[in-house]
């Protein structure tokens, strides 16, 4: 197994990780991709490039003994397994990509920009293997030849297995939030085939390959440990453009615990999928695609009624916003689902610059009352990153909704929340319970069985 490094956010990590799975897959090689950290961008192109659903593996939400187990389950069948780290190699502490390599007992790579740079590489690789633990290096944005041969004589002792270059042309389009989503199929076909081809031509695959290789090649996927009781209950998941992220870890819970998992899409559908028993909105970019949303009012309509009627929700940051009175955008106004009576939106400065900083970090939610998810006093981790906030509550709110009830206090990495100016983060009404936070339910496996025996018994209720 395989970690993709960097000396800091920006190095062409990402870029490197996509290159090297499209070169693997070109080789003929299942790869299993992962991501550290909450990343959910990285992690949707990771997939789109791999063919593989990629992996979440984060030690803070969910623990080392749950990283372990699920980088062992979803190696199954893989000839690599390749992760891309998270900002610097050692930013984060215990939530650093080196200490994630460090409990799985990962090989390591560095990936250095070498803009601007010759001989001064040998220092930064000393300093970053300081303890040891690096098994090569991977240059990025290299000038020429000549350069590489600069940067190559400063770098005794440790492994160098190759280089992209700076002429290669790959850039992948962004957005307030980073990268754009894998649903909009940022990288062309041809793109990933020149990225595969760039990366088979400069850097040692034969190398690569031996460092990501997966004991459990050959071996078929652990099937789930647990054997769902009681009726299997259907959960609509809202996934598109708009809507598009999810821990697949949270899926497959949810999937173990006795749920059908249907797709469906809030831009383009005209209303939920037949026999839905629960519907599951997760994040994305709902303030982009917005006027589409807005103007699809038969599905807008179609889940007001079920949440008025009393059916299960459970959405998450673009999916709270998206169950809102509507999204406000400068002087425009795009209404939405109503569910609940917030307005929400992204105030922006003159040049289209957003005025608030993120609300960024990682969160442990302690339920306040009974919800879908567990009991009241139950614990959730989870990950927060948003430009959005409430703007307004509407006059007279809603009778029956609770705000807050996820109490969110963080974990004192920042400061942002205290700072809005309407301090809302989560709600519940009638069986509807929606936040900014995106939970791991792998933090607390009941959460996924929670979920499914609440759907269970709204739908018995319902048939009385």
């Amino acid at each position: 197994m395989l970690t993709i490094a960097g000396t800091h956010s920006g190095c062409g990590k990402s870029t490197v990780t996509l290159g090297v799975l499209a070169a693997l897959k070109m080789l003929g090689l299942g790869v299993q991709p992962f991501k550290a950290g909450p990343d959910f961008i990285d992690a949707g192109l990771h997939g789109m490039v791999a063919g593989r659903p990629s992996r979440n593996l984060d030690i803070w939400m969910c623990g080392a003994d749950y990283i372990r187990e699920c980088a062992r389950r979803h190696c199954a069948g893989a000839d690599a397994a390749v992760i891309e780290g998270v900002m610097g190699f050692f930013d984060g502490g215990e939530r650093s990509t080196a200490a994630l390599a460090g409990a799985l007992g990962t090989n390591v790579v560095l990936v250095i920009d070498a803009t601007g740079m010759g001989e001064s590489a040998g220092a930064i690789i000393r300093g970053f293997n300081g303890e040891g633990g690096i098994r090569g290096v991977i240059f990025n944005r290299v000038a020429s030849e000549g350069h590489y041969e600069k940067l190559k004589s400063a770098c005794h002792g440790m492994e160098l297995l190759g280089y992209l270059p700076r002429s290669a042309d790959y850039s992948i389009p962004s957005r307030h939030l980073g990268l754009a989503v894998a649903e909009e199929r940022p990288i062309s076909e041809s793109s990933i085939r020149l990225l595969a081809e760039t990366v088979i031509r400069h850097i040692n695959m034969n190398r690569v390959r031996e460092l990501a290789e997966t004991a459990q090649a050959g071996k078929t996927l652990v099937p789930a440990s647990h054997i769902p009781d009681g009726e299997p209950v259907k959960i609509a998941v809202a996934r598109d453009r708009a809507f598009c992220f999810y821990y697949e870890d949270n899926l497959d819970m949810l999937r173990d615990a006795g749920a059908e998992i249907i797709p469906f899409s809030p831009i383009s559908d005209g209303g939920l999928p037949a026999g839905t028993d629960a519907v599951y909105i997760g994040g994305g970019y709902p303030e982009v695609h917005v006027r589409e949303l807005c103007g699809n009012k038969e599905m807008t309509e179609a889940i007001r009624n079920w949440a008025e009627a009393g059916g299960p929700v459970f959405a998450e940051c673009g999916g709270f916003m998206y169950l809102g009175t509507g999204i406000r955008e400068g002087g425009d106004f795009f209404p939405l689902c109503g569910v609940l009576p917030v307005t929400t939106g992204i105030v922006k400065e003159k040049g289209g610059i957003a005025k608030d900083r993120p609300a960024l970090g990682y969160r442990e939610a302690s339920f306040s009352e009974d919800c879908m998810l567990g009991a009241r006093n139950d614990r959730l981790r989870g990950h927060e990153f948003h430009y959005s906030r409430v703007l307004e509550v509407k006059d007279g709110g809603r009778p029956g909704v609770r705000f807050n009830v996820m109490g969110e206090p963080g974990d004192g990495e920042t400061g942002e929340k205290a700072r809005m100016e309407i301090k809302i983060s989560s709600a519940l009404y009638k069986s509807t319970l929606a936040g900014y936070t995106h939970f791991h339910f792998g933090s607390n496996p009941r959460a996924a069985e929670n979920m499914v025996r609440s759907v269970r018994r709204s739908k018995r209720e319902r048939k009385g």
